[in-house]
């Protein structure tokens, strides 16, 4: 089969809303990461410093990661759509001595500029030296005038050479640190490490998607999350496969954007979250229809169960009731696949069906014992396996706590409730913790309530869940307001732009309350899990840590 191979295989082909395109093969990828590799060092990077990006879906995002990983250097990337207080609060802690940003990112016909966020946070950020820029829109930006303090990209790569010895890497060395929301305030940094991430990615994909030379696989997901990591970047290259980046949005210019392209490129693995889907069940299928999409051979989804109906209409409307969808359950602490049908396995709509091969994984009560066929319980994987997060930078305890001692037994207890059935096939059903997942992202309710109550107007906040067809779950907030405030149009205007400011667009709110009291225990803590059972008109449960 040797011979078949192409002369120079594609690694990335980048593909923006304006219609543009990039490719790059291995070797100038190669060539890009080791000039990269050595700039970072000049700039007096080393093995163990940590590299942040704030950065759109572009290649430099990929050559600055993979540089990182060639010198040792671990990456921190941060989803660009975070706001300030975000990137503020995990620049510090990762302690990141460079950030590489852009001037913009294209999103629905205009750009929507990211530098003026960068230069905002790193007021508050003591361990940034550099800000590198990638000149992406080649709109105006300003740069500083300081010496060092802020560079071009293009400059900082200039005559640097295109080889770079590897750096020597133990299998447990960090290879990047990349933040989850939790159900306490500060976001969690979960660390993977070189050896075992790599061979969980690599492998999962290959047995999931049956991935191999031809392929044009393209995983929609933000590299700034856990999937774009593994299932955009890692995975897709350690195959030696092309992976498609596309920067834009879903319906822009129109709902059949996805679709033409996979027609003009020949797509033939394709990767999306349930989400996505739904937004564009909207439309209808007249979009798809006008497409030849063919060359597609097995479909998948991600992020967050999904439902029948969407399930069937990406089955009939975009597999044409050929491609197997491979539904995928883990997270950003598994790193890898841990749930999911291999491509011969017989699907049920809205089931991951069963662990893959090597993967122990079980639901059972609070005291570790199995529950009953079709009951729920809590999710929880008995043995290692390759992929698996090592600790939370800085925060061992909280490490140990969150993940290995809520049940015993020595498992690990993903935070998620499922039940299995008669044929041991998975049913996942959300979050047990207080983790909200709006389309596919999660953020932590502690988080968005700390936001809202550094509003002067707010005194107190909870926020739940609220289930939306389009985005999975969007914000439901009972605000209680200070003295001489009202929750009245210009407020929740108010409110709605500083929540944006200070977590960005993925907190979207569905509705806000004005309440005179919360739910709580005696020690102060707010039951959110009342306020979702009266919402959902469901028995209130165990009341009896509550205060009134």
């Amino acid at each position: 089969m040797a011979g078949h191979r192409q002369e120079k295989p594609v690694a990335i082909l980048y593909v923006n809303e304006r219609g543009e395109e990039k490719k790059l093969t291995y070797y100038e990828l190669h060539r890009e990461v080791n000039r990269t590799a050595n700039a970072l060092k000049s700039l007096g990077i080393k093995k163990g410093d940590a590299v942040a990006m704030y950065l759109p879906m572009c290649p430099e995002l990929v050559i600055s990661m993979l540089a990182c990983a060639k010198i040792g250097a671990m990456h921190s990337v941060i989803y660009s759509g975070l706001s300030v207080g975000a990137l503020v609060e995990r620049l510090n802690d990762a302690k990141a001595k460079i950030i590489i940003t852009a001037d913009g990112t294209y999103r629905r016909g205009g750009v929507i500029e990211l530098k003026p966020i960068v230069d905002e946070a790193i007021l508050q950020c003591p361990t940034i030296e550099t800000t590198v820029v990638v000149k992406h829109t080649d709109i105006d930006i300003k740069m500083s005038d300081i010496s060092g303090r802020e560079m071009l990209f293009d400059k900082l790569i200039e005559g640097e050479e295109d080889r770079c010895k590897a750096e020597v890497m133990d299998a447990e060395d960090p290879l990047f640190i990349l933040y989850t929301s939790g159900s306490t305030g500060k976001p969690k940094g979960v660390l993977h490490t070189t050896g075992g991430y790599m061979v969980g990615v690599a492998s999962t994909l290959e047995m999931t998607f049956d991935i191999h030379n031809g392929d044009l696989w393209w995983c929609t997901a933000d590299i700034g999350w856990i999937t774009g990591h593994s299932y955009v970047v890692y995975g897709p290259l350690l195959l030696g496969t092309t992976t498609l980046l596309y920067e834009g949005a879903p319906d822009y210019p129109d709902p059949g954007v996805w679709w033409s392209i996979v027609e003009k490129y020949g797509v033939t693995k394709f990767y999306t979250a349930p989400t996505a889907i739904r937004h564009l069940m909207r439309f209808g299928e007249k979009h798809p229809k006008r497409y030849n999409l063919e060359s597609l051979k097995i479909l998948g989804t991600v992020g967050e169960p999904i439902n029948p109906e969407a399930w069937m209409w990406y089955y009939r409307h975009i597999g044409r009731e050929k491609c197997p969808i491979i539904d995928t359950w883990w997270q950003t602490e598994t790193g890898m696949h841990l749930i999911a049908p291999l491509p011969v396995t017989p699907l049920k709509p809205g089931s991951v069906t069963k662990p893959l091969p090597g993967i122990e994984a079980d639901v059972v009560d609070e005291k570790g014992n199995p529950v009953p066929l079709g009951k729920g319980g809590f999710l929880v994987i008995k043995k290692p396996w390759p992929a698996m997060f090592r600790t939370l930078f800085n925060d061992e305890e909280r490490y140990l706590n969150v993940y290995w001692k809520q049940i015993p037994g020595g498992v690990y207890t993903a935070g998620d409730m499922a039940r299995k059935d008669e044929d041991g096939y998975f049913w996942i059903q959300g979050r047990s913790d207080d983790v909200l997942n709006i389309a596919g992202h999660r953020i932590g309710t502690a988080e968005v309530e700390s936001v809202f109550v550094a509003h002067p107007a707010v005194a107190e906040a909870a926020v739940i869940g609220r289930a939306d067809p389009i985005k999975g779950e969007v914000i439901k907030a009972f605000l209680i307001l200070k003295k001489g405030h009202n929750l009245n149009t210009a407020l929740i205007e108010e409110l709605k732009r500083h929540l944006r400011h200070e977590l960005g667009p993925v907190a979207v709110i569905g509705e806000m309350v004005q309440v005179d009291k919360l739910p709580k225990t005696r020690s102060g803590k707010i039951m959110r899990r009342i306020l979702r059972a009266r919402e959902e008109g469901k028995d209130l449960g165990d009341t009896s840590t509550l205060e009134e």
